[in-house]
């Protein structure tokens, strides 16, 4: 599209025969993706506000300084994303039972997201912000987790043995998911 920046509200996306190949600089509000192949389309510099991509097809979609703010997102496969230069930043998001397996994305931001059962194996997350989220079931394997702020998250799983957490900081509460594997009590 290449436009000046356009503004799509209360649109139900799987209605269209077919999309652009390209958004740029675009607003998406209370908009529906669910369900839908999105592969090879190129999202630059847009902004999504209160969407529904549950299941949406990733494969090769990219996604460049995307925002995503309110947005319900279940079941999606990010690690089928285009990487080169994948970008994003969440807020109030449900990502809940979506893939990050082997992506690399250092300096994300993620504010009160839900992130139960989510895949982050292999996934290099240095230096992310996650503020307020819940990470029930999530799966950290061979995870690249430094200088990540864990601090105001909860109900995390990590095994410092088996994942690169070096400078990550967790609050003295959350010290306790370093320890699961133990199998251990801890009572205060």
């Amino acid at each position: 599209m290449n436009n000046d920046t356009q503004t799509f509200i209360n649109i139900d996306f799987s209605e269209f025969l077919a999309l652009e190949e390209e958004y740029e600089d675009c607003i998406f509000e209370r908009c529906s993706f669910s369900n839908m192949d999105l592969s090879f389309i190129e999202f630059i510099g847009c902004e999504f506000i209160g969407c529904d991509f549950s299941m949406a097809k990733l494969v090769d979609t990219s996604f460049h300084d995307a925002i995503f703010k309110d947005c319900k997102m279940l079941g999606l496969q990010f690690d089928q994303c285009n990487e080169f230069g994948l970008t994003f930043s969440f807020e109030n998001c449900d990502l809940s039972l979506s893939s990050f397996y082997k992506t690399k994305i250092v300096k994300t931001i993620f504010i009160n997201i839900q992130l139960r059962d989510v895949d982050f194996t292999e996934c290099d997350i240095s230096g992310s912000l996650f503020d307020n989220c819940d990470f029930a079931r999530a799966i950290f394997s061979r995870t690249r987790a430094e200088r990540v702020d864990f601090r105001s998250s909860f109900h995390y799983s990590i095994d410092p043995e088996n994942n690169r957490i070096k400078k990550a900081k967790f609050s003295l509460d959350g010290v306790i998911g370093l320890l699961d594997k133990y199998d251990i009590k801890i009572e205060g």
